[in-house]
């Protein structure tokens, strides 16, 4: 029988919705409206339509848009000034720093530079190290989504086998993290791993995040198994994941298809994320 398929998109509506009622039960409470900064460094095509989506996302929960736009070859003191004073702005809930910026400034000291209460993406060391730590803080958007997805289907993580192909700053080493938060047995695969597949066909939960198309096989999969597909590849075939899902799809219980899976979840942790900030600012 095919697995069952986890629909990113539904799930997410659900996370926006809360979100914008919440958003409008704080501000109700507080006077205050959560803002969100997004900054755009440069005229990147690929760039430009994530932030405006973002951005569309943010107004339909009631999240004000403070957008920043700079040039491509605005100076690396501009955007420390930049990020400075959104750090200052009380109406700046969260900053987020759209990535690649231009080759001729240094995107880990920028990101360094934002505080890491209004650090919506989760990246600065300060929010990695609150994460590892267990204390309350921002996570990143899409780890946080992959669990959302999790949970959604009430998939059991306590005491579960689960196996993460990948290991970046971004997904790979904060999904593991939240995992053993939820006391699973964790397991990181990387490309020194031996017999990739071995280890990943013991996962009751294996999630895929390495960024090569169709990488995971039938045979990496325990029958039965939950897979998560981060992975987002461009292909003379369209946009892949790091899943071979046809193939996949036999074997697994659940799986996320690519598109329409973990994706749609990002934006609608990072709309959760803007709110949280906005409540540990106001302390409520």
């Amino acid at each position: 029988m095919a697995a069952t398929l986890i629909d990113g998109r539904a799930v997410a509506r659900k996370v926006r919705d809360q979100v914008a009622a919440d958003v409008a039960a704080f501000t109700a409470e507080t006077g205050v409206t959560p803002g969100l900064a997004t900054l755009l460094v440069g005229d990147d095509a690929a760039s430009a339509v994530y932030v405006a989506n973002k951005r569309r996302a943010c107004v339909e929960a009631g999240i004000a848009d403070l957008h920043r736009h700079l040039p491509a070859d605005v100076s690396q003191d501009e955007v420390v000034a930049q990020l400075q004073e959104l750090n200052a702005d009380p109406q700046v809930s969260g900053i987020l720093l759209q990535l690649p910026v231009p080759k001729h400034l240094d995107s880990n000291l920028l990101i360094g530079l934002i505080s890491p209460d209004k650090d919506v993406d989760g990246l600065t060391a300060v929010s990695a190290g609150r994460l590892v730590q267990g204390v309350p803080g921002l996570r990143p958007c899409t780890p946080s989504g992959v669990i959302e997805l999790l949970d959604h289907h009430e998939v059991p993580l306590e005491g579960a086998e689960a196996v993460v192909v990948g290991r970046s700053e971004l997904v790979g080493k904060p999904v593991a993290q939240l995992l053993l938060q939820r006391h699973a047995t964790v397991t990181i695969c990387h490309s020194r791993t031996r017999d990739l597949n071995a280890v990943a066909r013991r996962a009751d939960v294996l999630i895929a995040a390495v960024g090569v198309p169709r990488l995971i096989g039938a045979d990496a999969v325990k029958p039965g198994a939950t897979v998560i597909d981060v992975g987002i590849n461009r292909t003379d075939a369209g946009l892949v994941g790091d899943v071979d899902f046809d193939a996949v799809r036999e074997v697994a219980g659940l799986i996320t298809p690519v598109p329409g899976g973990v994706g749609p979840m990002t934006i609608a942790l990072l709309l959760r994320n803007t709110l949280t900030a906005a409540r540990l600012q106001r302390g409520v």
